[in-house]
């Protein structure tokens, strides 16, 4: 399972890894039944409190992406309904973002998305 959590981001670290979970779920990387690592040891791998990968957990449960079961961990529940549509949201606000930045930077769309694809190609192996 690959998350990274941009220190830099104006967007709270609970929030980029609950975003992160929905969209890899939404995306069919994390499947139905998948066990997530244990709150201590995601925040131990991420560098984050365990609060706010609690926090996380807590509102994907809320929203119907996980489910815990006691001491027998944590786990991928089925694509809740609206799901198509959070991943559609998500990726517009990723675009835009990007976009921002690439403008901000001086980029042309050729090189804004040849960035894209060569990120793709260094992260989606």
């Amino acid at each position: 399972m690959i998350l990274r959590i941009d220190e830099t981001s104006p967007v709270p670290a609970y929030e980029q890894l609950r975003s992160q979970v929905a969209s890899m779920v939404v995306g069919g990387v994390l499947q139905t039944g998948h066990r997530l690592p244990p709150i201590r040891q995601l925040a131990r791998d991420l560098g984050l409190a365990g609060g706010t990968v609690a926090r996380a957990f807590r509102e994907l449960e809320r929203d119907g992406w996980i489910e815990t079961r006691g001491r027998h961990g944590t786990f991928v529940r089925t694509i809740p309904k609206g799901a198509a549509r959070e991943r559609a949201r998500e990726l517009e606000e990723a675009s835009m973002a990007f976009t921002l930045r690439a403008l901000q930077a001086g980029a042309s769309s050729d090189e804004a998305i040849a960035a894209v694809r060569s990120a793709w190609k260094g992260i989606a192996r």
